[in-house]
This record gives structure tokens, sequence and C-alpha cells, in this order.
């Protein structure tokens, strides 16, 4: 008999089924038990009345492995409104262990700390694997918008020989006795591989060793990178950085619905056009001084709450920061050489975003490294490719931790992030 789900029950009306999961839960009453049975899709209530069958219940623990044949019956008040009769209950291995919490109560009552130190049983809690499968909902929406306006998905390495982005902590590891350090980006690999096929995205591990404890900070995160060539100047980018976004967010509503009503959390409606703001103009709407060199927290947490109330957006464009303030291979403004081609994107009122257009010529990237006294070796190959010919391009990257945090209402961006890695914490 073939295994069947919860969620398909309610086909199987009248029917005799198998299914499989964790014992949920158990409630032991007078004159009946009910085994609540957890799977990938759902619960499903099992209802014990034999003596010999609630025996085998009550002696079961929660989060035991178990298989249940049984006949479906209707039942309104079961979940997905049938319930499992007449049933066989097999464990399928050793009486569990009770983890350090209730699975089945509606929230963890556990502190983050503990969720974390036990995180592969606290992530069976429904809330907790909602928030997993809207991530990996947001990673399909990503791909499919991309994928349909052609772009080519790349895999580059994370492991190099020198730190992208100057000035940032990078992760030191020994390379067959040589020093390699592990990539704070795939960002060099992608602004090569435009030079192949044009439009590039990639999905994958980002490492950054800077010593933040912060809730919205990982040493190691998920980046969603995207690289496009032969653009007029950063609008191109911001865009399609539009689009992606509109496409991440039609992925959650498509493959995620549950996910999204168990969280109870509303999908942002994304405009034809975000709004933007020049870095100087957000200053003044943000009260901060005029000379600041970049937007702190409560900067951002300020420009969210102007866009919400003056465009009804829960997105904003930061336009324009400062030269100073961007990577090396950042294209300056042409008109405001002080201030970039690059871009933030803020969501609800957090920097969700980088981006902008890069350099393409061989000579601006000699000149930008001169300027900022850096050495031409450490990037020898990279800038090699520059030498034989790159149109003008740009590009940007998506924390897809901070994008889930965001979009779910997580206070940290651990609670949505399945192992992670920080300052502290290096297991499980």
């Amino acid at each position: 008999m073939q295994r069947i789900l919860s969620t398909q029950l309610p086909a199987h009306v009248g029917a005799t089924v198998r299914i499989a999961g964790w014992a949920h839960r158990r409630r032991l009453l007078k004159s009946v038990a009910f085994l609540i049975v957890r799977d990938a899709a759902g619960l499903s209530q099992v209802v014990v009345t034999d003596p010999a069958a609630r025996a085998q219940v009550e002696a079961l623990t929660e989060e035991t492995v178990v298989e249940v044949t049984a006949t479906v019956v209707a039942n309104a008040t079961a979940p997905a409104g049938v319930e499992l009769t007449d049933p066989v209950v097999r464990p399928l291995g050793p009486p569990a262990v009770p983890p350090p919490f209730d699975l089945y109560r509606p929230a963890l009552t556990a502190s983050l700390p503990t969720q974390l130190d036990h995180a592969p049983t606290a992530l069976r809690h429904p809330l907790r694997s909602a928030a997993l499968r809207v991530s990996a909902a947001s990673v399909a929406g990503f791909r499919a918008a991309l994928d349909s306006r052609d772009f080519v998905e790349i895999h580059t390495p994370k492991v190099v020989s020198s730190s992208t982005e100057s000035g940032a902590n990078v992760f030191e590891l020994d390379w067959f006795g040589r020093p390699a350090y592990l990539a704070q980006s795939p960002q060099f690999y992608k602004q090569l591989m435009v030079g192949v096929f044009e439009k590039v995205y990639e999905v994958g591990p980002a490492f950054r060793a800077e010593p933040h404890d912060t809730v919205r900070h990982l040493a190691q995160y998920t980046s969603l990178d995207v690289e496009l060539g032969f653009i007029a100047d950063h609008r191109d980018v911001m865009r399609v950085l539009r689009d992606v976004l509109a496409g991440m967010l039609d992925g959650v509503a498509e493959r995620a619905a549950g996910a999204v009503a168990a969280l109870g959390i509303e999908l942002p409606a994304v405009p034809e056009e975000f709004p933007a703001v020049h870095f100087t103009e957000a200053l003044k709407v943000a009260g901060a001084p005029a000379d600041e060199p970049d937007l702190a927290p409560a900067h951002e947490r300020a420009l969210g709450e102007w866009a919400r109330r003056e465009h009804g957006s829960d997105f904003l464009f930061v336009t324009g920061y400062p030269m100073a303030k961007r990577p090396f291979y950042t294209h300056p403004d042409p008109v405001r050489p002080g201030h970039s081609n690059g871009f933030d994107l803020l969501f609800r009122g957090v920097e969700l975003v980088t981006g902008g257009q890069r350099l393409h010529r061989h000579a601006d990237y000699l000149a930008a490294l001169s300027a900022r006294g850096e050495p031409v070796e450490p990037y020898a190959g990279y800038l090699d490719a520059f030498r034989h010919g790159m149109p003008p391009h740009g590009g940007f990257a998506i924390g897809l931790e901070r994008f889930v945090a965001r979009l779910t209402g997580a206070a940290n961006v651990r609670e949505v992030t399945a192992f992670p890695r920080d300052l502290h914490r290096l297991t499980p």
C-alpha cells in the first residue's frame, strides 16, 4: 500500500490508507485516545478506541517515527476535515527521546539559543519549517524570474586567493601550504562571466569574518547574485532588481501559500517602479548630518517609514552613495564624481540589496586602485579580463536570510536560518 501524505487524505474518504510520520502529540481521554501524526505536509488525526492499540499509543513518546494503516472518515472538526479510524500503529524505529521543548504547541517557548542548540529538532516545528519553506520558494522565484529573462546560472569558487572587497575581514585558510580565503562574494567571477554569457546569476554561500553580533548579520549567509552587461547605467540594474523581487514574491505566493498563512504574514505589493532618493536627499529625510558618509540602521528605519508614508511602498532605492563607501570597482557618477552609480535597496526600513554599475575599462581599474593606494598584484587575474574587452555592466546581491526575516517579521535572521553561523556559533 503506497504511503500518502496528510493533505491527500480528503481524496480517500472511505478507503484504507497508509500514512507515516512523527508522533506529534497524544491526547489520552477516558474512552478514546487521539494520536496526531505529523508529516512534511501537515497533521493527521488518528482515533484510537481499541484497548490494545491504545496501550501501544500510550507507550509512544513524542517524535517517535510511526506508520499508521487506517480508514479515512470525514470529520469537519479534524485537521483537513478527515480523521483515521480503526488504526494499526507500527513504530518505524525505537522510541524517540523527547526534545527539550514541546513541538505541538502553537509557538516554541524555548529561547532562541536553546532552539539553535537543538536546531535539527526545533526546525520540525511548523512555524520554524514554514520560514524555511518561504526561503526555498524565494529562491525558486529568483531563479524563475532570471531564467525567463535568459540569464545563465553560474557556480563560482568559494575558496579564493585574495579578498574580494578591500577592507572587509576574511576567513583565512591553508590551501596546500598557500594562503587562501573563503569568498566574501562571487563579485569578481560574476563580472568575468558577463564577458561569457552577458547575463548571469548565482545562488551560493558568502562568508564575512566581520565580528558583528547583531540580529541582522551572519558570518555565513546565502547570497543571491546577479550581473548583466550592456547597460546604460545603474538604473538598468535597478529595473532588473525590481522584476526579480516581484518574481521572488510571486514564487512565495505560489509555492509557499500554506507557510504564508501559517505565519500570518502579508506579502508586500510590488509597484511598477520603486521610489528612489539620492543619498544627499536621504540624509535630509533621515535627519542625518550632511557630511555623513553612510546610513546607520536608525537612518534606514526613518527612510523606510518615509517611503511608506509618502509613497505607500515597502521598498526604497537610495542612489548615489559616496564613492568613499563603495568598493573600488564601482563606477562613479559622471556628473557628481564624488558619488557613485551605486545604490542600496531598503525593504521595510532595512538594507536588503547593494548594487550598481561597475567599471569596465582596464585603465579605470588601475586608476581606481592607485587612488586608494591599493596594489594591483592581488587583483591581476581579475583585472586581466578587462584588457580583452568588457561591456558596461552592473549587478546586485540580495541577502536571502535578511529578505526572509523582513518578509516574515522575524526579529532575528537566525530565526529563518536552518543552521546559522555567526561570531559565537559553529555547531550544530
